[in-house]
């Protein structure tokens, strides 16, 4: 069986979403060594394995580093992790979801370079200084190249022969779960309609603004946003009137249940460099449950689900669009449930995870007489600060 060594900047417990949705899929073809970024342990040197799946092993190193994301001090000890495991599979697919870790391609003899470019990281709060240049030159390195939506798409398709848009997906029937309103989650039941939800990461991608807008222009409105709080946002930023809700990270598993016992989904992104690229996974998934959505003008969103979405670009406009959801005409719900569903019946996680494998059998039938070196890497002191956290 071929192995795909896949490097991630997100971990595989975290908020689950494109990798472990793609990879849990081609596990079923592939064996997938999944290596996420190191933890700190002082005078400690180890590699942790877990295996969440049959044919998926999340590798988890240990340093005694305490620099975040693949940062070059960690890299002595990474690359001796990575050698081992390059020779326990014979010339493997290696797959990117972060530049930063494109050093480590020379630990390993290797069939195929995927980099599935998920995000604009570099957008994103304090990058590390060398990403642009380490993707410039993964870019050039790849044999394939995914992008996670449009505009990332339009972004490196000129910097790739072999760019292919691959816009988030969904799993229907999982979240078609929350079309039963009696599934709700408990932890909602205390709480008064309407209820109006996010899920998903609190980083710099969240507009604090408009909800705490929002929270004070109804009082009666109960805001349920259900996520991690990361180190990318100030947590003094964030509103905490007693009309919104902070639950936490959720289980995959539970989302449908939250959808169920909401009125109303929300996309308060900030509109700012860190969004510019996003094409969230949670639109198709807010589709599923049939619920009215609102949202800022993700560029994504307006291009893909104007039709279905209320588009609002200021804190006002947001509330008004709120308002017009809840009390929606139920003509009005028809029509967009019956667009909802025609998105949704033309893809999937499924169907997604079968055009890329078709596309890395075309690669390696391509270069089945051959094995490709490790890619060159830039040259220069690499000085990474920060560490990368995604939705």
């Amino acid at each position: 069986m071929q192995t795909i060594i896949v490097f991630s900047h997100l971990r595989w417990d975290f908020v689950y979403q494109r990798p472990q949705h793609l990879l849990s899929r081609l596990a079923e073809h592939y064996r997938i060594v999944f290596v996420e970024e190191p933890v700190f342990e002082a005078g400690k040197t180890d590699l942790s394995v877990s295996y969440p799946l049959p044919n998926l092993a999340v590798c988890r190193p240990v340093t005694p580093v305490d620099k975040p994301g693949f940062h070059e001090a960690h890299l002595p000890y990474l690359q001796k992790m990575v050698r081992e495991i390059g020779k326990q599979h014979d010339n493997p697919i290696v797959w990117f979801y972060t530049p930063m870790a494109l050093p480590l391609l020379d630990e390993i003899k290797v069939k195929l370079v995927v980099y599935d470019c998920m995000d604009e990281l570099s957008a994103f709060k304090n990058p590390p200084p060398s990403l642009l240049e380490y993707e410039d030159t993964l870019l050039k390195t790849a044999d394939i190249v995914f992008t996670g939506g449009p505009s990332l798409y339009n972004a490196k398709r000129h910097r790739n022969p072999n760019v292919h848009c691959f816009p988030s997906s969904v799993d229907v029937h999982h979240f078609r779960q929350a079309l039963d309103r009696n599934t709700a989650h408990p932890s909602m039941s205390a709480l008064p309609r309407p209820r109006l939800g996010f899920y998903g990461v609190i980083d710099e991608r969240f507009d604090p603004g408009i909800v705490s807008q929002m929270a004070d222009a109804h009082p009666e409105w109960q805001i349920v946003l259900a996520g991690p709080v990361v180190n990318k946002i100030d947590p003094q930023l964030l509103p905490r009137q007693k009309n919104i809700h902070y639950i936490g990270q959720q289980n995959y598993s539970a989302l449908p249940k939250l959808l169920a016992a909401w009125d109303v989904c929300l996309m308060p992104f900030a509109m700012n460099e860190s969004t510019r690229f996003i094409s969230p996974t949670k639109s198709l998934e807010y589709m599923a449950a049939e619920l009215p959505i609102v949202s800022t003008p993700i560029k994504d969103v307006v291009d893909l689900h104007s039709d279905v979405v209320e588009i609002a670009a200021s804190a006002r406009d947001f509330i008004l669009a709120c308002e017009f959801a809840l009390s929606m005409p139920n003509e009005v719900k028809r029509t967009r449930i019956r667009l909802m569903r025609d998105k949704l019946s033309k893809t999937s996680w499924d169907a997604t995870a079968a055009k890329m494998n078709e596309l890395l059998l075309k690669a390696l039938n391509f270069n089945k007489t051959s094995s490709r070196a490790g890619a060159p890497i830039p040259s220069g002191r690499l000085d990474h600060t920060s560490g990368i956290r995604k939705q």
